[in-house]
């Protein structure tokens, strides 16, 4: 029998998150090794399909550091369980979670941190969404975070809190244990010294330029219907130059949304606004957000920035139309029969169209 074992009743826990929006609700992995149950791998709370998965993962993962879980009844519940988990992020609390109930790492000071991340079958630490909200969660909670390597830098950006960046289940046990210490990451900040298209680029249309000035200016939305070729596409595309850096509060605020969709490169954040042009055959969940894992659309992903819709009437109806409660409210919201998810939205609308 494994140390730890003896208690049967004895609970290990440690923390993660689900994601209802940009916010990170908090979830208690308690895992339970009972006698008997021949080896049975069970995990509860209303989790979906990747969440069940974790448990052929975290099998995986333990038996590569040569480590096999004991032939007892595993249990692992994830509360609260009426809140629906999603994503793969939960297999390293569920391997943490596994490791203190063995007795390999202390009880009491995994306890102590929020983990997400993804194991490989060779156990290695991938990197998730959602790893910034995720670690403000743990600040406000005053725990540590534990996450993947490659998210790092994302992380730091939550403030004093202790961050374990561990590239391997392995190399988190080493720094657990303090045989090996990881170094704490550095909050990076994106490069923003690569060019972005300026005005001057435009050579003649005084009158689109004066009102581009404008827009920028005073916050407006515009429309702009001239032939092919006069150039609308092309002074939409400089209208964030025009535009001030983003603020530190701004920048993080957005950092979350795209940490959520999984488009913060390298944990980077940056102070340029964003521009997006989605095609005119998206759907309405692609622009406003939603799915089956609910995810920021168009409208969110550019957040604080620019909006552009070429070839506007090309658009589906109900497309557009689901465009006038983000314009109006700043925010859009994902109705679901078991969710009600708001993403924050305030953009500026740049549409363009032939006559």
């Amino acid at each position: 029998m494994a140390p730890g074992l003896g208690a049967a009743m004895t609970v290990a826990h440690v923390y993660t998150v689900a994601f209802q929006g940009i916010e990170a609700r908090e979830v208690d992995v308690q895992v339970h090794i009972g006698e008997g149950g021949g080896g049975v791998f069970n995990i509860v709370g209303l989790g979906d399909k990747a969440v069940a998965e974790s448990k052929e993962r975290v099998r995986s993962a333990l038996s590569a550091i040569g480590l096999a879980l004991p032939y007892q009844r595993l249990t692992v519940n994830l509360a609260p369980a009426d809140l629906p988990k999603e994503g793969s992020h939960y297999d390293l609390p569920i391997a943490l979670g596994l490791l203190a109930a063995m007795g390999v790492l202390p009880a009491h000071e995994v306890a102590n941190y929020t983990a997400l991340g993804e194991l490989s079958l060779d156990a290695q630490i991938t990197a998730v969404a959602g790893v910034l909200p995720a670690a403000l969660a743990a600040s406000e909670e005053s725990r540590g975070l534990i996450c993947p390597a490659a998210c790092g830098p994302e992380a730091a950006w939550a403030g004093e809190i202790e961050i374990i960046a561990a590239p391997s289940l392995i190399g988190l046990i080493n720094h657990m244990k303090g045989v090996n210490v990881l170094a704490r990451p550095s909050a990076k900040l994106a490069d923003d010294a690569v060019r972005v298209p300026d005005l001057r680029d435009v050579k003649g249309q005084e009158t689109a330029k004066r009102a581009l000035e404008i827009v920028a200016a005073g916050g407006h939305n515009m429309l702009m219907i001239g032939p092919p070729g006069a150039g609308k596409s092309m002074l939409a595309q400089r209208l964030p130059g025009l535009l001030p850096p983003l603020d530190a509060r701004e920048a993080l605020e957005l950092s979350m949304i795209q940490s959520l969709a999984g488009e913060l490169p390298e944990g980077a954040i940056s102070r340029r606004r964003p521009f997006r042009n989605p095609h005119h055959s998206a759907s309405m969940a692609a622009l406003t957000g939603g799915g089956i894992k609910v995810k920021p659309g168009e409208v969110s992903l550019a957040h604080m920035g620019v909006l552009f819709l070429d070839e506007l009437p090309e658009f589906q109806r109900g497309v557009l139309d689901s465009l006038r409660q983000p314009i109006e409210t700043g925010e859009a919201v994902v109705a679901r029969a078991n969710a009600h998810v708001r993403f924050p939205a305030r953009f500026q609308l740049i549409a363009a169209m032939n006559p």
